[in-house]
């Protein structure tokens, strides 16, 4: 161990490593886009540095690192959907959208509230399971699997066709 760290940041330091990526790809998926992902990773790790005590004792620290990466998620996006809309004229008719528009899959999640997409990225990409979803939002399974069910009927909505291709007959 170097001289000046602690323990607890070089096990902090080795967690950080181990576990970034998996964060990563998790945050990029509920952001959509690569640098919010890595601004979402990074406001997750440093989190979770400030409280690493409370964290490396928890009994599963990715786990908490989810939670905290997903709960800081939905706590950005609400501030936003709060700023965007206090500073954003209401439009009489909302712009069309004409067919020639591609809809793709993470375009489609970025129509879901963040919330949504955070139940739906954690259950079906994360695969877990209805109970630790619940848990890490902090909702009952009962809300998780209508919410599910919900979303996903507005990702078929808006994915049209193309989800008929990733369905097996």
């Amino acid at each position: 161990m170097t001289a000046g760290r602690s323990p607890d940041a070089a096990g902090f330091e080795e967690f950080a490593r181990a576990s970034q990526r998996r964060l990563y790809r998790t945050a990029y998926l509920l952001c959509g886009d690569a640098d919010a992902a890595r601004d979402l990773t990074q406001t997750t790790l440093a989190k979770l540095f400030q409280h690493w005590g409370r964290a490396s004792a928890a009994d599963h620290p990715d786990a908490y690192a989810r939670t905290v990466l997903t709960r800081t998620y939905i706590a950005e996006r609400r501030r936003r959907l709060r700023d965007f809309r206090a500073h954003t004229p209401i439009a009489a008719h909302p712009p069309a959208v004409g067919p020639e528009l591609t809809v793709t899959l993470l375009t489609a999640l970025a129509e879901l509230p963040p919330r949504a997409r955070a139940m739906v990225v954690l259950r079906y990409w994360e695969d877990l399971s209805v109970e630790t979803v619940a848990e890490l939002l902090r909702c009952s399974p009962s809300t998780v699997k209508s919410q599910c069910s919900r979303s996903l009927a507005t990702l078929r909505t808006l994915l049209g066709d193309a989800h008929l291709y990733t369905t097996r007959s």
